[in-house]
């Protein structure tokens, strides 16, 4: 499958929830390589938006357009308003999309000079939005994982693939960096730098045919 002229949309870099009215949770993420893969994207034609959060990392390619959230509540409304608005031939989510939120809003700031105990709650997943209001288009998702080996790592990627109906699972670990592609018939490639994936997994979207089943 070409890519050139299809419509895809990218998610990149991390999500904030408020703990009150000036501090955030947050996580580590930088967006780098969504905006990698973003800018290789539309080098191969196709029309790239791309849903950026609070990152250092900015696109250099002009023909990209830039939707910038800061946080969980902004991506999901833009995720949506984005995809009943355009039909997306390809979404590709790789934003680190916050899990948890504060169970109680605290107003103002907390005062400093004392412990505050925060009760977390689950987020509802975005992405499960995404496949329900783009049922046809093509999905990849990244699945990070700490601390795992690299079959338990590769089982987990897939198992979440699987309940989403994902296309491509991108399944990744840091401190050292490494990540593996897993499509829908289970082959597994390796990968040792953000550049080799970005490379690799646009090559991967190629392959993927116009319809396939599990």
């Amino acid at each position: 499958m070409s890519l050139k002229n299809k419509r895809i949309l990218v998610t990149a870099g991390p999500t904030w929830v408020s703990i009150d009215s000036v501090r955030v949770i947050s996580n580590i993420a930088t967006g780098e390589t969504g905006v990698l893969l973003a800018e290789k994207l539309s080098e191969e034609g196709a029309k790239v938006t791309l849903l950026l959060g609070p990152s250092g990392h900015r696109c250099l390619s002009k023909k990209i357009r830039l939707i910038g959230y800061r946080f969980f509540d902004e991506l999901k409304s833009k995720v949506m308003q984005e995809l009943k608005a355009r039909k997306y031939d390809m979404i590709i989510h790789s934003a680190a999309v916050s899990d948890f939120k504060p169970k109680q809003k605290n107003k103002g700031k907390l005062t400093s000079n004392k412990t505050h105990n925060l009760v977390l709650t689950p987020l509802p997943k975005i992405v499960r939005q995404m496949r329900c209001l783009a049922p046809g288009a093509k999905l990849v998702i990244f699945k990070l994982e700490s601390g795992l080996s690299k079959a338990s790592l590769i089982q987990r990627a897939s198992v979440a693939g699987k309940k989403i109906n994902a296309d491509v699972i991108v399944a990744n670990m840091i401190n050292p960096y490494r990540a593996f592609i897993i499509n829908r018939t289970r082959k597994v490639i390796p990968i040792k730098t953000k550049e080799e994936l970005v490379n690799r997994l646009v090559k991967t979207l190629e392959l993927v045919p116009n319809t396939c089943n599990l």
